[in-house]
């Protein structure tokens, strides 16, 4: 296997909420505008930043995660983009240095420069001590460039560049200006499905941060081929011949691109419906994700045809995986914040109720059947389900999150969003109808 190399740059931050997603996806359309092919990634579990750099760029947005996908996963994913791009850009979590795995501990472990976005707003030489701080606060991170964000001009761009030292490029700014904000919501930005003209957005967001600088690129960065898992290999393709439904619409959209690849390669066709709008398609097993079914309640329940077909399927015995939302929609009852309930598909005992707080956050793992399958969790709503559990998710740490997982005859639910290649086999077993 060769060796490829190409340009990358893993774009963080001083603290969330800088504005790195609004800066990556203006990269990407600022450089596809320009007829250069950009693959982008996202460091953590995040399931809506990955859509807006897949509209940006016109590529699959895949994530980059140490602890949810181990390290030789990232790296397939960034040789594999190496061979097809000309410009990598990896969209960090949090503040550079934040979390178990940080921004900086992927940036050192694979050799990507970093690009940082800092809030300028009412500063001016200061920006420069705050770029000097992340390119110094830790051996084996290369801070190669920084973007103002939130700049009141030309004239306070001018002073924010003149506080760099030579070493750190200025990459251009972008202004105060409340049409780049993103909209978000209780689980993160609105869905980039939701927003209109987005295309417009993307182009205008890249104008404005093209037209402020030359847009330098670092050196390409060389990516080590990885062979694929020994394990994986030896699968085989145990779902050859089975088709498998996917929900996916603006009520169930948190997927992970790397579960949909999983199930292709055990053999699975998948055929992908809206719980809003569908019928059942034909199929042989069935994939309900997280997403919002809270926001989405009354043409869930007006597509009643639908529900009647999934109990129908749980009653006959074929697979079910439902994950966070998707459980929520099995449930027999789903209420709002007041209380106010609405009948759900009943293919489970129990109901849930959205909360104003946080329920559950964390990277976890299930030991199930011998396998150690790992995901994340992050949602508002509570729930009172009348199943004992198979087993309990359990975060590693100090923080000590855990989540149940239930089982119901070939129904599999819980409140993680599983990462599935961490356990293809039990994966295969789940979509194959063997449930242990």
């Amino acid at each position: 296997m060769s060796r490829h190399s190409c340009p990358a740059l893993l774009v963080t931050a001083p603290s969330s909420d800088s504005g790195k997603t609004t800066v990556v996806a203006a990269l990407a359309r600022y450089w596809r505008n320009r007829g250069k092919r950009v693959r982008v990634f996202k460091t953590g579990p995040d399931f809506i930043d990955p859509i807006f750099h897949e509209v940006a760029s016109g590529a699959p947005a895949h994530q980059l995660d140490l602890g949810m996908m181990g390290e030789a996963a990232c790296r397939r994913h960034l040789a594999q983009a190496a061979t097809e791009a000309d410009l990598i850009l990896i969209e960090g979590v949090m503040g550079m240095f934040d979390g178990h795995y940080s921004s900086a501990d992927l940036a050192a472990r694979f050799g990507v420069p970093t690009l940082a976005v800092i809030p300028a707003a009412k500063m001016a030489q200061t920006f420069g001590a705050i770029a000097c701080g992340l390119a110094h606060y830790r051996e084996g991170v290369t801070l190669f460039g920084v973007v103002a964000n939130q700049v009141g001009g030309p004239g306070h761009a001018e002073l924010l560049k003149h506080s760099l030292p030579e070493t750190i490029e200025f990459c251009g700014w972008l202004p105060r200006d409340d049409s780049l904000a993103l909209p978000d919501r209780h689980l993160g930005l609105v869905q980039a499905t939701e927003i209109p003209d987005l295309e417009a957005w993307l182009d205008g967001a890249a104008a404005k941060l093209g037209e402020s600088c030359a847009m330098p690129l670092p050196a390409p960065v060389v990516f080590d081929p990885v062979a694929e898992d020994p394990a994986l290999l030896a699968l085989g393709e145990p779902l050859g011949g089975r088709t498998v439904a996917v929900a996916e619409d603006a009520a169930f959209a948190f997927i992970y691109r790397d579960n949909l690849s999983l199930l292709r390669r055990l053999g699975a066709d998948l055929v992908h419906f809206s719980p809003l709008k569908d019928p059942l398609p034909a199929c042989d097993a069935l994939y309900l994700p997280g997403g919002y079914p809270e926001l989405h309640r009354e043409a869930l329940v007006a597509n009643r045809p639908l529900m009647a077909q999934i109990r129908a399927f749980a009653d006959a015995g074929k697979p079910v995986v439902a994950e966070c939302g998707g459980m929520l929609y099995l449930l027999e009852q789903l209420a709002d914040k007041e209380g106010q309930c609405t009948e759900m598909t009943g293919v489970l005992p129990g109901r849930a109720q959205m909360q104003p707080r946080l329920q559950g956050i964390g990277m976890l793992s299930a030991e199930i059947g011998g396998h150690s399958l790992r995901g994340h969790c992050f949602h508002y709503s509570s729930s009172d389900i009348g199943l004992e559990p198979i087993a309990i998710a359990t975060q590693a740490g100090r923080m000590r999150a855990s989540e149940p997982v239930y089982r119901q005859g070939s129904v599999v639910a819980s409140y993680v969003h599983w990462y599935f290649p961490s356990a293809p086999a039990l994966v295969a077993d789940w979509f194959g109808g063997r449930c242990r």
